[in-house]
Formats: structure tokens, C-alpha cells, sequence
């Protein structure tokens, strides 16, 4: 009710003047609508899948995956952590593709279970290897547990938007000109707009791995923390901080709004139109 209530009050200050808090009110309202609301299908957006819930939700996973020594443990953990980044990018994602012959939902949902499953089998293989063959030299522990896990998490998170959001690179999604008038249906801006938001969130959680192991092995080389019991505390610290910082990095690489040249559409599209540049909602 809330939502629909300043989606009015936006609709009322565009055909008014509006007074200094009239035009603050206009801003909140705004930015609520913007995080609320999908902006292809006007649809209001599941409160666990608006981007202000993508932190509080992935900060705990993210921490549990990567204390995971067991490799049935790490499994479980990363197909949950999966399993939401996946509806968060499915949710998030354009929605204008269509197609006739098949339900484009039920195709999404069924590349979405493939794809977690194999990103969780794919992330536990590392320790499943380890235990099996009882692995323990300091220097197969430290690729393991130290260097493995980033890249893996980057690639698999990367994996999972690529496949969910595949309808999006195989039907095309709606195109734009400045005006906002809908121009055609491009494949090539639906893989432009997957390319950017995979990469986005490889970036995210590759360096959320990553850079607090760098962090880590600094404090403790540096001697910053005596007591190895507040080694998990300050962990937990670091880990919090750079995702915090990385997430509007990652949300903010390329533009929801995105824009493709005339040069890089569909020539059926460009017979319609003079306009040289095109735009298109890239999703999160």
C-alpha cells in the first residue's frame, strides 16, 4: 500500500508544481519505487528479493560457505547461497522476453535448479578431493581453503545469472529509443545486458573471497590480533566490510539503464528507426 501510495504521489507531482518538501517527498518516493517495484513489468518486487535485502540475506551464506571444512557441509551451504543469488538475478532480470512454443518461466526455473546444482557440486569438488585422498600438506590446504574459493565463486555466480537469464540472449529483450518508445526486440542487447550483469556479480563475490583472506593472513603476519579466539570475530569483521563496500561497485559497473549503439543492433531494427543510440534495462 505503501508503494502504490508514492507511485501516486510521483504520478501527481509530474502534472503539478511542487513545493521544496513537496520535491523531497517526490525523491523518497522515487527511490522506494526504484527498489520496489520492477521496472519492465510494473509488478512490486518480493520484500527478500529488493536489492536492500541482498546484503543482510547473502552476508551470513557467504560467511558459512567459506568456514566449510566438511565437503557435504560446503555442498548444502553453497546450493542455499546459490539458490538465492539465483532467484534474486531471476527476479531482477529483464523482463520482456517471450516466447510462444514454451513457458518461459518453467524453462527458467528448470536452468536455475541446473545451474545451482552443478555451482554447489562444482564449489564442494575441491574439498571432496581433499577428504577422499587425505590431502593435508600445508601447500594443497592453502590452495584449497585460501585460493580456490574465489575464483570458484566468482565463475559459478557468473554461471548461475548466465543460465537463469538465457531466454533473455536466446528471445531478445526490448529496446528503446531516448524517448522511451519501444523500437524492437534485439538479441544482441539481451546478451550485451546478461554479459554485464554476469560479470558484475563474478567481481562481487569473487573479490568478497578473496580479499579478506589477503586481509586476514595480513593481520595475523602483522600480529594486530593476539588472541586466536577473536580471529573468527574480526573474520566475520572483514568479510562484512568488503562486501558492503562491493556491492554498490558491483550494482553500479554498468548501468541498470543500459545503452547499445545503432552499429550493434539487429538490422530488422534499425530499418524502423533513425535514432543512433538505444537503450534497455540491464536488470541486477
Amino acid at each position: 500500500n505503501e508503494i502504490k501510495r508514492t507511485r501516486l504521489l510521483i504520478q501527481i507531482n509530474e502534472k503539478t508544481p511542487s513545493e521544496a518538501i513537496q520535491n523531497n517527498q517526490t525523491k523518497q518516493a522515487f527511490l522506494l519505487s526504484l527498489s520496489s517495484v520492477h521496472p519492465d513489468t510494473d509488478k512490486i518486487i518480493p520484500v527478500l528479493f529488493r536489492p536492500p535485502a541482498f546484503m543482510p540475506i547473502t552476508l551470513p551464506l557467504v560467511i558459512i560457505s567459506s568456514v566449510q571444512r566438511q565437503a557435504k557441509h560446503s555442498f548444502f551451504w553453497q546450493f542455499v547461497f546459490h539458490t538465492y543469488t539465483t532467484a534474486f538475478t531471476l527476479v531482477n532480470g529483464n523482463g520482456t522476453p517471450k516466447a510462444e512454443e514454451y513457458s518461459l518461466q518453467q524453462k527458467q526455473i528448470f536452468l536455475g535448479l541446473g545451474a545451482i546444482s552443478y555451482s554447489a557440486c562444482v564449489g564442494a569438488l575441491p574439498l571432496t578431493f581433499v577428504n577422499r585422498y587425505t590431502l593435508k600438506s600445508s601447500l594443497m590446504q592453502l590452495v584449497v581453503r585460501k585460493l580456490l574459493p574465489a575464483p570458484l565463486f566468482g565463475l559459478t555466480s557468473a554461471f548461475t545469472v548466465a543460465m537463469v537469464r538465457s531466454p533473455e540472449f536466446d528471445n531478445g529483450i526490448e529496446v528503446m529509443d531516448r524517448n522511451g518508445k519501444v523500437v524492437g526486440v534485439s538479441k544482441k542487447a539481451g546478451e550485451k545486458a546478461v554479459m554485464e550483469t554476469a560479470l558484475s556479480r563474478a567481481v562481487l563475490f569473487g573479490t568478497t573471497f578473496f580479499l579478506p583472506e589477503v586481509l586476514m593472513y595480513c593481520v595475523q603476519r602483522a600480529r594486530f590480533v593476539k588472541n586466536p579466539r577473536a580471529l573468527g570475530p574480526v573474520r566475520m569483521f572483514v568479510v562484512m566490510s568488503v562486501l558492503a563496500g562491493m556491492l554498490p561497485v558491483s550494482f553500479s559497473m554498468f548501468p541498470q539503464c543500459g545503452e547499445i549503439k545503432r552499429a550493434d543492433l539487429e538490422l530488422e531494427i534499425l530499418s524502423s528507426t533513425e535514432e543512433t543510440e538505444f537503450f534497455y534495462n540491464r536488470g541486477i
